[in-house]
C-alpha cells in the first residue's frame, strides 16, 4: 500500500507531506480522475464553481454504504441502528437514513423536531442528555419518543412527573457510566468516573430500583456511551462486559430489560489512523449480546457520515515569511472547529493533482503552509505545516468533514455560515443554502 503521510524537514520545520491519491483510495466515493478531485460521478470544481466555497459537499452513496455495513454485520441478532444526530443534522442527511430504516440519537428537542421534519420515526428515537427540561421532556413524550436515556437520578423523577401530568408512561433506558478509558482525546471521552455523563456503575442497580418504584416509568433498557472517535474494539468489549454485570445482578432484583444500548463512538481515518472496522466490532459483541437474548441498539454518527464529506475552501492570500508561510484560505475556524477545538489532524489535499502532490521526492521542493482563516484568533487554523504547491484561487477540499463540520459551525466574526450541497450519482442539489449577511441580525433590534 502507498503510504500517505510522510514528515518531511522543510523551512526548518517538519512538514507532513499527504499523498492525495494515496488518501483517496480510503475515501468511499471520493478519488481523483484525470488529475481532478471527484465525488461520486460529479467534478469537484464543478461545485466550487457553480455553489462558491466555503462549502461542505457529501456524497449519499457513502453515507447509505456506511449504514449498511452496521445492519449487514447485525443480520443475525435483533438491532435498532440509531444514527446520532450531532454529528451531521442535515434534513437531506436525516431523510437519507430514515429511508434506509434507521433510527435516530437526539440529545435535544431541537434534534427531535429536525428528525420528524426528515421523516423519521419518533418511536425510534433514543433521547440522550445531561440537561432534559420539563419542558423537553413533555415535547419528547407528545410526539411519542421511543426512550429516554436517562443521565441522572434526578432526571428520572422529572420525567416521572411530566409522564403522570400527561396520563403517559416513560420508556426509559439508564446510561450507565462503566469508568472504561476510551483512549481518545479527553473532550470527547464520556465514560470515566471524571466525567459529566451517565449514572456510576457502583449506582446503576439502585437506581433501577428506584425507577421501579415511579408509577409513569417503564424500564426496557441499559445504555452506555463511553467516548468518540474510538479507533479499536477494547473498549467497547470491556464497557458491554460492565453492563452484562449489571445486567445479570438486575435480573436477580427481579428487573428486566428489553434491549442494550452500547452506544456509539467508532472512529474513521482522517489520515492515516489504523481504525477497526465495523465488522470487526460487530463479530466482537454480537455473541455476546445473542447470548442476553435483548435487541441490540447502537448509536453511531462520525462513521457514518464523516468520510463522506469534504469542505470545500479556496486560497485568497498566500503570506510567505523567513519564518512561517501562511495560506489564507475562505475557510475558518467558525466553518469547521475541530483544529483549533480538539487539535484535531484532518487532510488538507488540492482538488487538482500535479506531479508535487503525489511525489514524496517532488513534495520536498513544496512550501510548508499553515492553512488559517481570516477570523481574528491566533487558534483560527484548519491545517498546519502541511507540504503543499499552492497559488492563490486554488481550491482546496479537507476530508474527513462531513461529522461535527457544519454542525458545530457558528457565526463568529459576524461570518455567514457555509452551503452544504448533497451528491448522488451524477446529480447534486443544495441541501442547506449558504447565509446571507442580512439573516445574521434579522432577529435583532436597533435600541
Amino acid at each position: 500500500m502507498t503510504q500517505i503521510k510522510t514528515l518531511i524537514q522543510n523551512d526548518g520545520d517538519v512538514a507532513m507531506h499527504i499523498n492525495p491519491k494515496a488518501l483517496t483510495n480510503c475515501l468511499p466515493q471520493i478519488d481523483y480522475h484525470n488529475g481532478e478531485l471527484y465525488i461520486e460521478q460529479v467534478a469537484v470544481k464543478d461545485i466550487a464553481t457553480q455553489y462558491g466555497t466555503p462549502c461542505y459537499v457529501y456524497s449519499r452513496s457513502a453515507m447509505v454504504d456506511a449504514y449498511r455495513q452496521y445492519t449487514k454485520a447485525l443480520a443475525e441478532v435483533d438491532h435498532q441502528v440509531c444514527y446520532a444526530v450531532k454529528a451531521n443534522s442535515n434534513l437531506a442527511v436525516l431523510s437519507t437514513l430514515a429511508k434506509e430504516g434507521a433510527g435516530f440519537d437526539i440529545v435535544s428537542i431541537g434534534e427531535l423536531a429536525r428528525v420528524l421534519a426528515a421523516g423519521g420515526d419518533a418511536k425510534k428515537v433514543v433521547y440522550s442528555g445531561v440537561g432534559k427540561t420539563n419542558q423537553d421532556i413533555e415535547y419528547a413524550l407528545e410526539k411519542g419518543v421511543g426512550c429516554f436515556n436517562v443521565e441522572s437520578v434526578a432526571e428520572l423523577s422529572t420525567i416521572n412527573d411530566v409522564a403522570k401530568k400527561l396520563d403517559k408512561l416513560a420508556n426509559i433506558s439508564l446510561r450507565v457510566n462503566p469508568n472504561v478509558d476510551a483512549k481518545t482525546h479527553p473532550y470527547i471521552s464520556t465514560g470515566l468516573k471524571d466525567n459529566k455523563f451517565g449514572i456510576t456503575h457502583e449506582q446503576a442497580v439502585d437506581t433501577y430500583k428506584t425507577a421501579q418504584q415511579l408509577s409513569h416509568l417503564n424500564i426496557v433498557g441499559i445504555d452506555c456511551h463511553i467516548g468518540s472517535q474510538l479507533t479499536q474494539t477494547e473498549p467497547f468489549v470491556a464497557a458491554l462486559d460492565k453492563l452484562i454485570e449489571l445486567i445479570d445482578e438486575l435480573t436477580q432484583n427481579g428487573i428486566t430489560l428489553k434491549h442494550i444500548d452500547l452506544g456509539g463512538g467508532l472512529g474513521v481515518q482522517y489520515i492515516d489512523e489504523q481504525v477497526d472496522s465495523i465488522a470487526e466490532l460487530i463479530a466482537l459483541i454480537v455473541p455476546k449480546v445473542k447470548q442476553l437474548g435483548l435487541q441490540l441498539m447502537l448509536e453511531p454518527g462520525r462513521s457514518i457520515v464523516a468520510n463522506a464529506g469534504v469542505l470545500l475552501t479556496k486560497v485568497d492570500v498566500l503570506k510567505p515569511s523567513e519564518h512561517k508561510n501562511f495560506a489564507i484560505v475562505d475557510a475558518a475556524m467558525n466553518d469547521l472547529i475541530r483544529p483549533a477545538l480538539y487539535q484535531a489532524e484532518m487532510a488538507m489535499i488540492p482538488t487538482k493533482l500535479n506531479p508535487a502532490t503525489l511525489s514524496e521526492e517532488n513534495a520536498v521542493a513544496n512550501k510548508s503552509w499553515d492553512i488559517v482563516g481570516a477570523v481574528c484568533e491566533t487558534g483560527d487554523f484548519l491545517a498546519k505545516n502541511r507540504l503543499l504547491n499552492l497559488q492563490k484561487g486554488d481550491v482546496l477540499a479537507m476530508t474527513g468533514a462531513g461529522a461535527y463540520g457544519f454542525t458545530m459551525s457558528s457565526n463568529y466574526n459576524t461570518r455567514t455560515r457555509a452551503a452544504e450541497v448533497m451528491i448522488q450519482g451524477s446529480e447534486h442539489k443544495v441541501v442547506r443554502k449558504r447565509e446571507c449577511i442580512e439573516q445574521l441580525f434579522a432577529n435583532e433590534v436597533v435600541w
